[in-house]
């Protein structure tokens, strides 16, 4: 097999493992609920949570941050012994295609999340210290103000900031070309992702982390979270 076949594969692979829904998979299983027709209708683990409990809620947000993760750490290091050595923009493509996987999942007819607990794994796995901010970010918004959508609108305007900050303009802009933009893009879209909470947050009328959710209330809020 010849080294670009095996990346495309593995970008194939990363995008097929992030296409997984599991807070649809994990939500029948345990509790025979389809999350999509409850509280905001969202696959994610913030709905998981509000409609299913804690138990069910952080482990979807888990299996969702191991399908980021998972492919940018495993993938390269396979590669490599099988002697094919991966390219240096091989983990953010495996990245960006994991989280675009769980956005725009094959499986559900590329209705999908909004890409925050992915892009987490992803990106922890990719920028550990730009991730740390990010971190940082989405935990004082959430302990502060108890919105999830807010902290993690924020988390995805620091994460790229911070990247470059750290790295610094020659790097980020040059041989790490490719991670940026991908945190970049990932950050874009996890923003338009969020437009239906932002307006909610205009309004006042987003909901905060602790309130249980009961059936879907309408299509406006259907859009899958994280």
């Amino acid at each position: 097999m010849s080294p670009d076949l095996a990346c495309v594969l593995a970008v194939l692979v990363a995008y097929l493992l992030g296409a997984i829904p599991f807070g649809l998979v994990v939500g029948k299983a345990w509790k025979g609920i389809d999350i999509r027709q409850h509280g905001s209708g969202n696959l994610g683990a913030t709905n998981a949570l509000r409609v299913l409990g804690k138990p069910v809620g952080v482990t979807v947000l888990l299996l969702d941050a191991l399908k980021g993760a998972g492919p940018v750490l495993a993938f390269p290091a396979l590669l490599a012994r099988l002697e094919l050595p991966p390219p240096g923009w091989l983990p953010a493509a495996l990245a960006l295609a994991a989280i675009l996987g769980h956005v725009f999942p094959v499986y559900l007819r590329f209705k999908g999340g909004k890409g925050v607990a992915t892009s987490a794994g992803a990106f922890g796995a990719l920028h550990p210290p730009a991730f740390g901010v990010a971190l940082l970010t989405f935990a004082v918004i959430v302990a502060g103000l108890r919105i999830v959508s807010l902290g993690s609108v924020l988390a995805a305007v620091a994460l790229p900031t911070a990247a470059i900050l750290l790295d610094g303009p020659d790097l980020a802009f040059g041989l790490e070309r490719a991670r940026t933009a991908a945190l970049v893009l990932v950050g874009l879209l996890v923003v338009v992702r969020h437009r239906a909470n932002l307006a909610r947050l205009w309004a006042g009328t987003e909901p905060r982390l602790g309130h249980r959710a009961g059936p879907a209330a309408s299509s406006e809020q259907t859009a899958p979270d994280s």
